[in-house]
């Protein structure tokens, strides 16, 4: 694959190809089939970000086949989500591992130096969401983010998250997460002047319907400026919170 990135960038060179299309040939480059997976090698190039495996549902050794074609391609920061303490430590008998085993998520490689525009606030309603939240944490941080956590300021106690309001303001992008009836992403949406993006989360008695509640009183949130994402999915917000953190004006 190196040989062909060769070759599109001394044809541009020559003056052979344009930059523009030869973007469009790296976009369009080719994947590897495993048989049971096929591996996206050029989703750097694509997003930005190269592909994240998710772990849940994989085999140890499924995995470690998907991470050795993905360092063939010269991929080092490799994200393994919803990764068990027991897969981890299979995988780290057969290839370099850091495991976070409260965010449940894997990861070869360094974090990267944070570079974004600014900081991602990581909040919590309830010290039982902080696992969703550390998944979104720990997301963003390995993307290049710097992140402050804020856990435990739900509206049971709304002085707590005012205490607070120094790190709030100062965000670039506020991931608000909550069980129960899903009431902090309204909050916190009406305090902030950074987009939001509201976590539901399963915590909650039997009408909360594992999350269910939640999610659709996010969804139904009137303060400005919140989006939402799945129920538990920490990994989708801290994503999607880092990619605006590096936004650019685009002419």
């Amino acid at each position: 694959m190196k040989t062909e990135i060769k070759a599109i960038l001394e044809a541009v060179q020559s003056g052979e190809l344009s930059a523009d299309e030869a973007l469009l040939r790296l976009k369009q480059a080719p994947y590897e089939d495993l048989g049971f997976a096929k591996v996206d090698l050029h989703r750097r190039i694509t997003q930005g970000i190269p592909e994240v495996i998710y772990g849940e549902s994989k085999t140890p050794e499924q995995i470690v086949k998907i991470l050795q074609t993905l360092r063939d391609s010269g991929q080092d920061n490799i994200l393994i989500t919803r990764l068990s303490e027991e897969a981890a430590a299979q995988i780290a008998a057969e290839t370099e591992l850091h495991y976070y085993p409260e965010g449940r998520i894997g990861m070869t490689g360094e974090k990267k130096a944070p570079d974004g525009i600014g900081r991602i606030a990581v909040v919590t309603a309830g010290t039982s969401d902080i696992p969703v939240a550390e998944e979104a944490a720990i997301t963003a941080e390995c993307f290049g983010n710097e992140v402050v956590r804020i856990y435990d300021v739900g509206v049971a106690g709304l002085h707590r998250l005012l205490s607070h309001m120094e790190e709030v303001m100062s965000a670039s992008v506020i991931i608000a997460i909550a069980g129960m009836e899903g009431a902090l992403a309204s909050v916190v949406g009406g305090l902030a002047d950074c987009p939001v993006i509201a976590v539901p989360t399963s915590v909650g008695y039997g009408a909360s319907f594992d999350g269910l509640s939640a999610l659709l009183a996010m969804m139904n949130s009137c303060a400005s400026g919140v989006s939402v994402v799945n129920i538990d999915n920490g990994f989708g917000a801290g994503y999607l919170a880092g990619r605006i953190n590096h936004m650019e004006a685009k002419s």
